[in-house]
């Protein structure tokens, strides 16, 4: 097994993207610093598109125009989303709140 290299995260949580090839944007809720899938699940993704390993890889709460759902995607095929447009993933209440610039920030999980 070859050692990967572990890089700096370019998105943090909270942070909103878009897939750089496919129509899907969504907030990042989670990061792994390498890959952290199954192989079947890589191996399932043409080798001409099939990202590296050893870089960071997103949990994503995505949408696109018809449906809402998990991704998990490598850092080389997200940008940033500037649109500005609202997310509608039914998941974001659960897990951020917007402040009072737009910006998403993880709830506060402390027991009431």
């Amino acid at each position: 097994m070859t050692a990967l290299r572990m890089r700096n995260a370019k998105f943090g949580l909270g942070d909103v993207v878009r897939h750089r090839i496919y129509p899907f944007r969504g907030i990042v809720f989670d990061v792994d610093p390498v890959f952290d899938n199954t192989e079947d699940w890589w191996l399932a993704i043409p080798e001409d598109v099939r990202p590296r390993k050893d870089q960071p890889f997103y949990h994503l709460l995505a949408e696109n125009a018809e449906s809402e759902y998990v991704a998990y995607v490598s850092e080389q095929n997200l940008v940033p989303d500037t649109s500005g447009e609202a997310l509608r993933h039914a998941g974001i209440a659960d897990v951020f709140e917007q402040d009072s610039s737009g910006a998403y920030r993880v709830r506060d999980r402390h027991p009431n």
